[in-house]
């Protein structure tokens, strides 16, 4: 595990260097139609208090029944993350009181949750891997929330995410800088999503980060920890950890001392302030909850539940660089989303995997970035990029008209092949034609081929040359070959 950060990572005070030091609870909203303990609808942006049971609003003498999904989405998210499962493990009481709890208590586990230690690897840079241990994962209900901005003096509450379940992943204190606290979140968020376990929208709360930030000197003894709370974006993330190190790193240089509290961090002024001060696990009086039995199921349980997983991210990419042979950078990207990479192999079916990769990389995926769309919402289908592939490949247009393509494809539609030859877009490859238009530009710049002659990068300029003169439809080796041939060079 991390234990101490590379120095390039430390941050530098007044009176030396200091090292951070993150850990994290994270928030997922289990993927299920019903919540964790009734059968209300758990759709996000219902109508207010359109989504509660009798149950979820705490009324007398409902009682919770737990949501087998829920159970088996937990176990499925611990295999994911290589964690021990724990065939039995109980639902305790968190006893707090909030306005948008109606019970008074969250119905949670403490001592014994549904999974144990795991670890992900998480990709920092493409040169750089950590593993971040998993301390525990465990089910637990969410709150509903309260609303403050309906009315001038009264405060309402929506108890449509009361008691939607959730699952609260914590992990070891492994992480050591603000880029390896939002890779880590990212990487947890590929995993969620390739399970289906949560979607991982962060924008509709469905993943949220509580994040734990102390700075101390380099290998020394661990700082005192204050807890940011429902961080929801993992570039907020980046800067709420950098910004909160910063704030303890001056309290500690200025001879004073890091009280341990729960902060809010504000995007807008780029700083954390304090919330309350930190409960300890006493403070919630935990105790087993009387209404649910202990929850118990057998390792054959967890073992159907394993044969019906997907292949992972990590795995996946490691079959990407084998099967394919592709760098892993570029692996790692094209299985960032589960959908990037069945589209990206729909496209390699058969094909040059590079170039297959290259198109799904940097025309696709960077215009699908300029305009915010999709793969979902792609306007060029895996078929429609494998025919321009294709057309590549088997040089009947060149790079420069495959982008023009593209361009037609994306904005248009239509098959490749069939715009290619409606629209004359083919490669010229008849030497005969690209040589009367080599022959016309070497006599038309007789300067020019002097200096060509002592200066062979000038070649480029009558590359460029012919391309314009043949609408860019030579083909540039045969172009290039040409040249060098006239020119002598």
């Amino acid at each position: 595990m991390n234990t101490t950060a590379k120095p390039s990572k430390y941050l530098k005070g007044a009176t030396g260097e200091w090292e951070i030091v993150v850990g994290m609870e994270i928030h997922a909203q289990v993927t299920s139609h019903s919540k964790l303990f009734s059968g209300a609808s758990t759709a996000f942006g219902g109508d207010q208090n359109s989504h509660v049971s009798l149950v979820d609003a705490a009324m007398p003498g409902m009682l919770p029944v737990i949501n087998e999904e829920c159970v088996k989405q937990a176990i499925r998210t611990g295999l994911g993350l290589r964690a021990q499962i724990n065939h039995r493990s109980v639902f305790d009481r968190k006893n707090y009181f909030y306005p948008d709890l109606p019970q008074g208590y969250q119905i949670s586990q403490f001592k014994d949750p549904i999974v144990g230690e795991g670890e992900v690897i998480v990709d920092v840079t493409p040169t750089e891997q950590i593993i971040v241990g998993i301390e525990r994962l465990h089910l637990e209900q969410d709150a509903g929330k309260s609303l403050h901005d309906q009315s001038p003096n009264e405060s309402f509450v929506d108890l449509n995410r009361s008691g939607v379940a959730l699952m609260e992943i914590v992990s070891k204190p492994d992480i050591r800088s603000a880029e390896e606290a939002r890779a880590y979140v990212s990487k947890l968020r590929t995993i969620l999503r390739y399970l289906g376990t949560c979607d991982g929208n962060m924008e509709e709360g469905s993943l949220r980060a509580d994040v734990n930030v102390s700075v101390r000197r380099p290998g020394g003894p661990l700082g005192t920890r204050c807890e940011i709370k429902n961080v929801n974006s993992i570039r907020f993330i980046g800067q709420a950890v950098e910004v909160e190190a910063r704030r303890q790193i001056a309290i500690l240089e200025d001879g004073g001392k890091i009280d341990q509290e729960t902060r809010l961090f504000d995007p807008g002024k780029g700083e954390t302030r304090a919330m309350r001060s930190k409960e300890e696990a006493h403070d919630y009086r935990y105790f087993p909850d009387p209404d649910l039995l202990p929850l118990e199921f057998d390792q054959a349980y967890v073992d159907a539940l394993a044969s019906g997983l997907p292949e992972l991210p990590d795995d996946k990419r490691a079959r990407f660089i084998k099967d394919y042979g592709l760098p892993p950078y570029d692996a790692g990207v094209l299985v960032m989303e589960r959908e990037s990479a069945d589209y990206f192999e729909e496209v390699a079916r058969g094909r040059d995997a590079k170039i297959a990769a290259n198109w799904v990389i940097n025309e696709l995926f960077g215009r699908l970035n300029k305009e915010g769309k999709t793969i979902a919402t792609s306007p060029v289908s895996a078929k429609q990029l494998g025919a321009i592939v294709d057309l590549i490949s088997a040089n009947t247009i060149s790079g420069k008209i495959a982008k023009d393509l593209f361009e037609i494809v994306w904005t248009e539609g239509g098959d490749p092949e069939a715009i290619v030859e409606q629209r004359g877009m083919k490669q010229v490859t008849d030497t005969g034609a690209i040589e009367k238009a080599v022959d016309e530009i070497i006599a038309a710049n007789p300067d020019k081929v002097e200096q060509a002659k002592a200066k062979p990068t000038m070649l480029g300029w009558f590359v460029g040359q012919v391309m314009k003169q043949t609408g860019g439809k030579a083909n540039p080796q045969s172009v290039n070959d040409l040249l060098k041939q006239k020119l002598g060079i």
